[in-house]
């Protein structure tokens, strides 16, 4: 950048001009979302945006031309305040009249009846954007923040800048508009006219806010049968996973490996397959039930469906997130101020008290922050194991897929939970505040990590290891379930489960993957490889953003960030189906909309674990790389994402994995072409076939497990130079 410091803007410039020549601007329905040549080239609509603007009629297409022109008046100039002006000006007018364009033209002509009345009947339409409109829409929008860093904002940094407001925009266009569109039907009317009374009369019925339970009565309302089930989740999510972490990091070393290996089980799974597993054992027909009858005479019952079921099958599901945040916390604690504590007379219980246990406050806070987003999101174990006890997400749920079709209810109930969300991430905010919590940094660090203390010690002994044998059995029934003919009837051993889903055969053709399952397999890996690395780096650039730089409008840049939280996945995936199936992103029914479902989904969990961690690096690492003349983007990659390898392993394994194993979020999405893993295991549970969904989970726990070790292996640990206990020093020469 020193030697050309207008390199990055003539890219962007040549990207837009290139895709306003060579690439198709729409993508056309029921092809891929990029066509190939000859037809850019053509009259029809797969050309190019010079031939759809100047042969086709579409001449707002245009505007884009005018941004890139004034970009490049602005390239000719010396960098400088004057070159931002044109930058802004060029990169706002194209990529906002694009914009405008393009939510104001639809597939039918002008997409608002008041367009229509005023302008008249459009004799052109348009289709959703394509690969050329997509790089053309991106060029302006850096070429946007390319100005603004030159008028000084962002400390005149062009990557910073370009960072912001990238993110920004993607958060705008695929959490914000997707969400507040489906909220918005909250407001309307079955006349389809806003009305505030309507939204009042929809959230505070009896159904969601009732307190009849404390009288005597049924059952209360789904909202506070949601926050209770999300506080006892929360809660016991993060302390499980904080002993954990600590027997991991600072107990038996023979005990770390299985640890971990245990204590991750439970997240490379569907989150209803724990529900089934948890059904074989405690269910009316499980073992634990006919026990009870056959030793002691009493009757089956259905006491396991409900509350308890449901918070059992979430602490498994979610205990390994908040295990792997709390991990890279217990790392990052320097050994060196537990030591100083201990030099001056304080026992190990004192020190871990006033020491250790503050500096986990980023941890512990991100880690119920996220367990409680994750059980008030939760749609996969309430509809396995809930029985009568309702929740929000399966009420939104049935409110779209029912005979009702309530859209206008559904979107009332995801209102509650959203305030749900944000408030307790404001609770977590006030909890934190501006505190320091720094542990490493620059300076040498060869403390060695303090014993925990017998008191602690005994504690993570005594919980974590019951829970950790708890977990084992539980799969253990439910990997016996894929092995047998039928669970309850029929234990005779068999594999007729497997080959149902994963035969393979010779044809007259050769090899033929004759498994059922083999297709939403394949299509699901595939999704989930592209999405995770861009989940990752997304949320670890956003963490970074927030952690490490300063500018306006920061507060609402964080807010959007954060609200991708308070989604849950019912709720994001029915705004993904009203928000793009029609221009300008006419993405649904493709694999790009349930990769971009992935991600955003997802997305919290790498934010999260970047936060935390970049709470316990010291900016001066990051000033003695920029003062060495390194640039911002050498300073990222080169000096803090090195440190930042367990938050990088917590978020590319959750993203692949959640990816893998999501239900409630694509359930909408898939199609025919595009059948996910979770959505034929679900089919298959609904045709009460448990033992080939049972070996369908099992294949994906052995092929899961092979991804997270490879993440593990290609990441690596992170070095923090610390001494080994029982290490000799390296006497000095």
């Amino acid at each position: 950048m020193t030697h050309r410091p207008n390199g990055a803007v003539w890219l962007c410039i040549a990207a837009g001009l290139l895709a306003y020549l060579v690439l198709p601007w729409y993508a056309i329905q029921d092809t891929s979302w990029f066509q190939a040549w000859p037809g850019v080239f053509s009259a029809g609509d797969a050309a190019n945006g010079l031939l759809q603007a100047f042969r086709q009629g579409r001449s707002w297409l245009l505007v884009g031309l005018l941004g890139l022109g004034l970009a490049t008046v602005g390239a000719l100039q010396r960098p400088g305040r004057a070159q931002g002006r044109w930058l802004l000006a060029g990169g706002a007018i194209g990529a906002v009249g694009l914009a405008v364009a393009g939510f104001a033209i639809g597939a039918r002509g002008w997409s608002f009846e008041a367009l229509n009345a005023a302008f008249g009947e459009l004799a052109v339409n348009q289709f959703g954007i394509g690969i050329g409109g997509f790089i053309v829409l991106t060029a302006l929008i850096f070429l946007a923040a390319f100005g603004l860093a030159r008028l000084g904002f962002f400390r005149g940094d062009l990557f910073v800048s370009a960072a912001v407001i990238g993110c920004a925009v993607l958060l705008l266009l695929f959490i914000a508009y997707p969400v507040g569109k489906a909220l918005s039907a909250a407001f309307l009317t079955e006349e389809r006219e806003w009305s505030l009374a309507a939204f009042f009369a929809r959230v505070f019925t009896e159904r969601i806010w009732g307190l009849s339970c404390l009288s005597g009565g049924s059952a209360c309302g789904v909202a506070w049968n949601t926050l209770l089930l999300a506080l006892l989740t929360a809660t016991g999510t993060t302390v499980l996973g904080t002993l954990m972490a600590l027997m991991a990091e600072r107990g038996s070393r023979r005990m770390q490996g299985p640890l971990r290996v245990i204590a991750l089980l439970p997240i490379i799974t569907p989150p209803f397959v724990v529900g089934l597993g948890l059904i074989l054992l405690f269910g009316r027909a499980g073992v634990v039930n006919q026990v009870l009858e056959n030793w002691f005479g009493l009757p089956p019952t259905r006491w396991f469906y409900g509350l308890p079921g449901i918070l059992t099958a979430q602490l498994f599901a979610f205990t390994p997130i908040a295990f792997m945040i709390m991990r890279g916390v217990v790392q990052g604690i320097a050994p060196s101020l537990e030591e100083a504590a201990l030099m001056l007379r304080a026992d190990r219980w004192r020190t871990f008290k006033t020491v250790t246990l503050p500096l986990l406050k980023p941890g512990l806070a991100n880690a119920f922050l996220v367990g409680f987003i994750e059980s008030i999101a939760d749609f996969g174990n309430p509809v396995v194991v809930g029985g009568q006890y309702s929740v929000l997400s399966t009420d939104i749920f049935f409110a779209i897929v029912g005979a009702q079709y309530d859209q206008g209810r559904a979107a009332s109930l995801a209102w509650v939970l959203t305030i749900f969300a944000l408030g307790v991430f404001a609770l977590q905010r006030g909890v934190l505040g501006k505190r320091s919590y720094t542990t490493v940094s620059g300076k040498g660090d060869a403390g060695i990590a303090m014993p925990l203390p017998d008191g602690v010690r005994r504690a993570c002994q005594g919980i974590a290891l019951p829970w950790i044998a708890f977990t084992v059995v539980v799969y253990l029934f439910a990997f016996a379930g894929g092995f047998v003919q039928t669970w309850g009837r029929d234990y005779t051993p068999t594999l007729k489960h497997f080959a149902t889903a994963f035969s393979l055969e010779w044809g007259e053709f050769g090899l033929v993957w004759a498994g059922t399952a083999w297709n939403s397999l394949i299509t699901t890996v595939k999704l989930a490889g592209i999405s995770a690395p861009i989940t990752a780096a997304v949320g670890l650039l956003i963490a970074w953003l927030l952690a490490r730089n300063e500018f306006k409008g920061q507060g609402a840049f964080e807010f959007a960030a954060l609200l991708a939280f308070a989604i849950p996945g019912t709720v994001l995936g029915v705004s993904y189906i009203l928000a793009f199936n029609v221009p300008p992103l006419e993405l649904t029914g493709t694999g790009l909309v349930i990769i971009l479902c992935f991600m955003f989904r997802n997305l919290p969990v790498g934010v999260r674990a970047g936060t935390a961690a970049f709470k316990q690096l010291d900016r001066s690492l990051d000033e003695a790389s920029l003062m060495l003349r390194a640039s911002t983007a050498q300073t990222l990659f080169r000096v803090v994402l090195p440190l930042l390898k367990p938050a990088l392993v917590a978020a590319l394994v959750y993203s692949f994995v959640r990816a893998m194993t999501t239900v409630s979020a694509v359930i909408f999405l898939v199609t025919a072409e595009n059948e996910l893993a979770t959505t034929y295991i679900i089919g298959r549970v609904g045709n009460g076939d448990y033992g080939v969904a049972l070996a369908y989970c099992t294949v994906l726990i052995v092929l899961m497990s092979l991804a997270i070790a490879l993440i593990q292996l290609l990441v690596g640990e992170r070095k923090l130079g610390r001494r080994k206990a029982g290490a000799a020093p390296v006497a000095a020469h």
